[in-house]
């Protein structure tokens, strides 16, 4: 079964990170086990805790390699590999081994023109907007933006994951016991969508 996930692309802060621990977070809501992996070595390993998911440090190649041999024995997880920026031959070997990839880019001409190339470059992979915004009359302009830039790859766009501040709890070294509402929610959203992309059923808890 499809079980390997990858958030990559080219450029630095679109939310690879955030989308990697909403996603696995999403999954735990819906009953699922799931790893986070950490390929980023700017960033430091996140602790368990009281996350619905494993954190796990994967920033050596030989780790990663052996993480992802291990995912294969585990049918029963799931694995979201957190891929960093500006590592293009980084993403071309992880695009390879990935069951899913997702490529996610902000509202600025400047990330739609470069998710465009990734999307060109990885042909089955999938754009998500990210931190979207959540203003009426700012997603008009994004909206706008899509249409007039994304147009042709509209069918491999995800829906918008939007902007919301309590993500960032996700990232701290110790999640707190209990998220707010809608934090869950989206997370929930997010983690729908990759499941149908892998044809999975999801396992409401």
């Amino acid at each position: 079964m499809k079980r390997l996930i990858c958030i990559i692309g080219n450029k630095g802060g679109t939310g690879k990170t955030s989308i990697t621990h909403m996603l696995c977070h999403g999954f735990g809501l819906l009953g699922m086990r799931s790893i986070a992996v950490l390929t980023d070595t700017s960033r430091e390993p996140l602790a368990r805790g009281d996350r619905r998911y494993t954190p796990i440090d994967g920033r050596s190649p030989d780790k990663l390699e052996k993480i992802i041999a291990k995912l294969e024995s585990m049918p029963e997880w799931l694995g979201v590999i957190d891929g960093g920026g500006n590592r293009p031959e980084m993403d071309s070997q992880l695009y390879e081994v990935s069951d899913l990839v997702l490529l996610p880019f902000r509202d600025s001409h400047e990330d739609i023109r470069t998710v465009r190339n990734d999307l060109d470059a990885f042909p089955e992979a999938y754009g998500i907007p990210s931190q979207w915004p959540t203003n009426a009359w700012q997603q008009m302009t994004a909206e706008r933006s899509l249409d007039e830039l994304m147009q042709d790859y509209r069918p491999r766009l995800l829906d918008p994951v939007y902007a919301v501040s309590a993500s960032k709890l996700l990232l701290e070294s110790q999640v707190p016991p209990s998220l707010p509402t809608m934090l869950n929610n989206v997370c929930r959203g997010l983690a729908r969508q990759v499941l149908e992309r892998l044809e999975l059923p999801e396992e409401e808890s």
